[in-house]
């Protein structure tokens, strides 16, 4: 028996921290409404407005909130695999940990994968992958796939980040801070090849791990903590190499964000402090029965609205081509006169695809079963590895064997594909295995 959003609303205990929850929604939300904001389409094909109008660059100091994504993801990993280890009685609990953190999260995402490359396979076949506008949708699809795929990480190097957590508190976010720093350095200053992809890990992990202080209390000065961010952003924005925007633009020599460098760490850590001081009245808002009802309704349904969101604005741009309703300009008078119509529409669209793929988000039985943690750690690896990869390659030239360079190596869409696919299978297969060990 399934469990309304008003049912699990009114089950909250007490204890729960109702504000990470707001946060996980809010974050994902403003991402979707950033993406539909920023695609660029016309005739010639999808661009990107902040590249179109420069100055609107500055506004990504705002909502480039995927940093306050991974904190909150940093804050219930700890809470889960303590909660684990708890009821453990000393077995191992890392394989149950990733199968229970990943569940929810590959289905709806591996469902979104195989529908739309059966999708780019019939359109390539037909002959018809070759437009502007078609090209471009199916390089775009994937690209928010990323963010999955760096979160995969963090699941992983969890517990090892937690007993780093434990040892050194605020020094483990130090360490990882000087870590990003010192790649920087030799990225920029020395002309290092490759390093820079190492901060994939080393930045968003040290976000993650301020989401482990805040599971224990210890951020206990907030604004402290957004302010030496923001300082630290500006000064390495003005006097560094770095680019104004918190997002990636195209054509630029350097990006914050692929991969991401300091100043991408010192914007997600003035965000991380700016956050936490809106903690108390947020926290009395979501004590109102009806707020926190929306908030649960949102949560079940976040994953899949986000892997869906491109596919509805990309379907309201083919909706008014197909209609012979001429594109405006980007970025004219008109074009910003239609922003609300197509924000509806696409708004509409992911309602509609949501409630079609929703199912794949709901909560699986079972998981936190005691399992083989080298085979759930091989699965998780592949996994991360094909959803980045599928992330650089796109969908466009899956019969050529169009290929993107993946951490100095160069991978395919299928390649990609099917790594995610028997990674997924791994983790799956992690907790047969134990139990088969076990019996036999």
């Amino acid at each position: 028996m399934g469990y309304t959003a008003k049912d699990l609303a009114e089950a909250t205990p007490a204890s729960r921290d109702r504000y990470v929850d707001l946060l996980r929604v809010a974050s994902l939300g403003t991402v979707l409404c950033g993406h539909w904001l920023m695609a660029a389409v016309s005739g010639d094909g999808i661009g990107n407005l902040l590249a179109l109008v420069p100055a609107l660059q500055v506004l990504t100091w705002g909502l480039q909130i995927m940093p306050v994504f991974f904190f909150v993801g940093g804050f219930s990993h700890a809470l889960s695999y303590r909660s684990l280890a708890g009821r453990a009685e000393g077995r191992p609990v890392y394989a149950a940990f990733l199968r229970a953190r990943l569940r929810r999260l590959l289905r709806p995402t591996l469902v979104f994968v195989l529908v739309w490359s059966a999708g780019a396979l019939a359109v390539q076949l037909a002959g018809a992958g070759e437009g502007r506008l078609t090209g471009a949708a199916l390089r775009l699809v994937t690209q928010p796939l990323w963010f999955i795929g760096i979160y995969l990480a963090m699941v992983a190097f969890t517990p090892a980040l937690l007993e780093l957590h434990r040892r050194w508190g605020w020094g483990a976010f130090a360490l990882l801070v000087g870590a990003a720093a010192a790649v920087d350095v030799l990225r920029f200053a020395f002309g290092v090849p490759y390093v820079e992809f190492l901060n994939f890990a080393f930045v968003w992990l040290a976000v993650h791990q301020l989401g482990f202080l805040r599971a224990d209390g210890r951020i206990t000065r907030p604004g402290a903590l957004a302010a030496a961010g923001l300082v630290g952003a500006v000064l390495l924005v003005a006097y560094g190499p770095y680019p104004l925007s918190m997002v990636g633009m195209p054509g630029e020599k350097v990006s914050n964000m692929a991969p991401p460098t300091l100043a991408l760490l010192a914007h997600g850590t003035w965000l991380v402090g700016a956050v936490q001081l809106l903690r108390a009245p947020a926290t009395a808002w979501l004590a109102r029965p009806r707020v926190w009802r929306t908030v649960v309704a949102a949560n079940g349904i976040a994953m899949t609205a986000f892997l869906w969101h491109l596919t509805a604005m990309l379907a309201v741009y083919a909706a008014q081509l197909a209609l012979g309703i001429t594109l405006p300009e980007p970025a004219s008078a008109a074009w910003w006169a239609q922003v609300p119509l197509r924000l509806l529409a696409a708004a509409g669209l992911t309602a509609v695809l949501v409630a079609l793929f929703r199912r794949f988000e709901a909560p699986v039985p079972g998981g936190g079963e005691p399992g083989s943690g080298p085979l759930a750690a091989l699965g998780t690896t592949l996994c991360l590895l094909g959803i980045l990869g599928l992330s650089m390659t796109g969908l466009g030239g899956l019969l050529e064997g169009h290929s993107a360079t993946l951490i100095a190596l160069p991978v395919t869409a299928p390649a990609a594909i099917a790594m995610a696919l028997g990674g997924w299978l791994l983790v799956e297969r992690s907790g047969t295995a134990r139990r088969v060990r076990l019996g036999g």
